[in-house]
Formats: structure tokens, C-alpha cells, sequence
């Protein structure tokens, strides 16, 4: 993926410089979209100048816009201080579904997954109340993505769980979609582009309303159940406004869609709340969290939104996730550092695996920040072990819940001094 950055935020730090043949141009220069589409008509492949030897890069166009990004699997050659660098996959949840959940094509950058979902259903319903007896996906095979899992690696690709704090006030709805879609059209399912059966609602404005519902409803088209055959399934991804009692059943409202509900049927609803207990109460603990939820639904003859799987993920005001308190704490104080920091993410992964909750990428040496739970084990203890000592190119900072208050982290904070 490009950084995040240089076509969201506009930062300016630490800009990447490349090398497109003879040419040497850093991403911020007045000229790189004519030299990158020159570029890309050549079938060039840029160099990225962060370090020796220079790890090679593609160009991918998006839109009218050309984009920079790095290989598949090719994060880790890049030097830690550099927008393109990326932590090592085993130190997440990514990792034991790399090559078999999510097969990367190294030539093209297309990744092909394999979902634990289904999307598509036999038979009709004729009231949004009845069947949906289906899994909130979370807990899968590791061969395949899960719903959750599916979220996850939206968000990772995005590069929404990156930052640092020279972005803040400036991650919005418009840029969180924009990315979201962007990412998905570098996805496939079953030889389909994800973007094709990904819905992520385009932010509102009541003066567009008109224009904002027809290309709403050409998007949703191919979730109109057929004459005959399996109804197909769409994916949504949205910011979820409320969840709401139904008339059958219940109601989600998802922001930037007012007028339009997704319903539930009451079992669906009451393992939503059960499975979702912790991200449904830290939503309601943090007025400026966003809870993001990730579902499969089809419409009815009537032209009524009904979901089948539904998972949801809590994140903070700048959009990183979290899932506990204490990671909130930590993603909080990361949000104040001037450092580059990466959130990692859970994917397949149960509670009682450990994973790096976050990367610091500082020099000399990024750092690992693992976040232990109270309620951790012995068992819990030696993979922690085992995670840390097989990267050992990482510094580690290790906050253990039931012992200590945060510890300080490594970096500089709000402009402060390196600790």
C-alpha cells in the first residue's frame, strides 16, 4: 500500500523519495503525478531511496491518480522510519493467514482470499424476522477470514491503523471510505473483486441527497434477489449510528445513511450483543469512539436491507482500533507521539494468543508494545516469550495489566524529548 498519509492527511515528514530510471523525485514534488503516469505507461518499477539496496516498488492508477505502493510481502525491506515500511506479519494476527486465507500474487499486488462466509443464500425470506441462525463469524479457520477477519485486513490495508500525532483532525469519513474502497479493489473473492460486493456508505449531505440515493441504490442492485437461484450477498462496512428495537426484530442505523435501516432478526441480534459484549461497552464508555461494523446482507422483493453475519470492531477518535481498556489507554497515548505507529490487529486470532498490540517505529530500532491482560496464564506467558524472542530486530516495551499503571513509552510525545 502507499502511506496513508501522503494522500489523506497531507503531511509532510520524512516524505519518500524514488526512483523511476534515471529520474529521482520525492513524493511531494509538484510533478510526481506526470512523471508517476509517464512512469506507468513505461511499466517502470520505482525505487524506494530509504535504503540500500533499494526495495522495488509499484505503481498502481487509481481513478485519474497514480499511487506508489509497496510489493506484496515486501514491508520488511524497507527501513523502519519509512512510510512503506510494514512490521512482520507473525507479529499479528495476519500472520498464519498469509499464503493461505490471503494469497498474494507477487506480480500484480492482487491478494485472493478465502472466506469462512458464505455470500450467497438459498431460498427467499419473506419477513426479516425469520432464519439468520447463522455464526458471527470470529472464531474460524485459520484458512480462511473470518467476517472480523475480513475487517480487519480492510483496515490494516488502508493503513488505518497507522499514525502518528502530525495527522490529527485529519482522518475523516470521506478519506476512511476512500481507502476502505481503494484497498478492496486490490482484493479478490473467488476471482471477483471484493469493491464489486463491498458497500461502504459515501459520507451524506443533505444538499446531494437526491444524487447520494440513486448511486446508493445502483450499488445495491445486485443485492435484489434473482428470479430464481441463490440470492447474492453484499458486504457492508459502516459506522454504526444505533442499534434499535423493530417492529420484528431489530433495526441498525448506520451513519451517512439516514432513511435507510438494516434489519435483524432477534436471534441474530441477541448473539450480536452477547458475542460483542466488550466493543458494544467500550463504544458506550468513549463519546468520541466510532464503532465500525462489518456485515453480509441481501435485499427483499421489497427492497428491504436484511443481514445475515454481522461482527463489529470499536475504534478511537482517530479511527486505530482497540480492544480493552487498556489498549485504549496505550492507542491514546500513541495517538500524542510524533513517532509513526502501527496498531496491530487480532484477525483469526482468539484472546488467549498474544500479538504485538502495536509497532513504534523509532530509530535505531522500532520497538514491539505488547499489552498483557490481567487475566493472562503461564501458557499466556511463554508464547509472549516465544513472540518477542523470534524478532529480535525489535526492541520490546511490555505493559503487564494486573501489575503496573502504563509504563512510559519510548519516543517523543507532544514534541517532547526522546525517553
Amino acid at each position: 500500500m502507499g502511506a496513508w498519509d501522503a494522500a489523506a492527511s497531507g503531511a509532510t515528514e520524512a516524505m519518500r523519495r524514488f526512483r523511476l530510471a534515471d529520474l529521482v523525485i520525492e513524493e511531494a514534488a509538484s510533478d510526481l503525478q506526470a512523471a508517476l503516469a509517464d512512469a506507468y505507461r513505461r511499466k517502470l518499477r520505482p525505487l524506494c531511496l530509504c535504503k540500500e539496496p533499494s526495495p522495488t516498488m509499484y505503481i498502481a492508477q487509481v481513478g485519474d491518480q497514480y499511487m506508489v505502493k509497496r510489493m506484496p510481502l515486501s514491508g520488511g525491506s524497507h527501513d523502519p522510519s519509512c512510510f512503506s515500511y510494514e512490521p512482520p506479519d507473525e507479529l499479528s494476527g495476519l500472520g498464519v493467514l498469509m499464503r493461505s486465507a490471503i494469497q498474494v500474487d507477487s506480480e500484480s499486488g492482487m491478494a485472493a482470499l478465502k472466506l469462512d462466509f458464505r455470500l450467497s443464500k438459498v431460498g427467499t425470506r419473506s419477513a426479516p424476522a425469520v432464519g439468520a441462525a447463522s455464526s458471527d463469524s470470529v472464531v474460524g479457520d485459520i484458512r480462511k477470514l473470518s467476517l472480523r477477519g475480513l475487517l480487519h485486513y480492510l483496515w490494516h490495508e488502508a493503513e488505518l491503523t497507522v499514525w502518528t500525532s502530525r495527522w490529527a483532525g485529519k482522518r475523516h469519513w470521506w478519506n476512511i471510505r476512500w481507502h476502505l474502497v481503494e484497498a478492496a479493489g486490490q482484493m479478490t473473492v473467488k476471482g471477483r473483486a471484493l469493491s464489486e460486493i463491498l458497500f461502504v456508505p459515501e459520507p451524506f449531505r443533505s444538499a446531494d441527497k437526491i444524487a447520494i440515493e440513486q448511486r446508493r441504490g445502483q450499488a445495491l442492485a445486485s443485492a435484489l434477489p434473482p428470479k430464481s437461484g441463490p440470492r447474492r450477498l453484499m458486504i457492508l462496512v459502516g459506522e454504526v449510528k444505533e442499534f434499535s428495537p423493530a417492529r420484528s426484530g431489530h433495526k441498525l442505523i448506520v451513519k451517512h445513511m439516514p432513511g435507510f435501516v438494516f434489519l435483524l432478526d432477534e436471534s441474530l441480534h441477541r448473539r450480536l450483543r452477547t458475542r460483542f459484549e466488550s466493543e458494544i461497552a467500550l463504544w458506550g464508555a468513549d463519546e468520541a469512539s466510532h464503532l465500525i461494523a462489518i456485515a453480509t446482507f441481501g435485499l427483499t422483493p421489497a427492497g428491504l436491507a436484511v443481514i445475515e453475519e454481522i461482527a463489529v470492531m470499536v475504534v478511537a477518535e482517530n479511527w486505530v482500533p482497540y480492544e480493552s481498556a487498556y489498549e485504549k489507554k496505550l492507542v491514546d497515548a500513541l495517538a500524542r507521539t510524533r513517532e509513526r505507529s502501527v496498531k496491530g490487529l487480532r484477525f483469526n486470532l482468539p484472546a488467549d494468543k498474544p500479538t504485538a498490540t502495536a509497532i513504534l517505529q523509532i530509530q535505531p530500532r522500532p520497538v514491539g508494545l505488547y499489552v498483557v491482560p490481567p487475566s493472562s496464564d503461564g501458557a499466556y506467558q511463554e508464547m509472549l516469550g516465544e513472540l518477542i524472542a523470534s524478532r529480535p530486530e525489535f526492541d520490546s516495551w511490555i505493559w503487564r495489566t494486573a501489575d503496573t499503571e502504563m509504563p512510559t513509552l519510548p519516543g517523543r510525545q507532544d514534541g517532547g524529548p526522546v525517553t
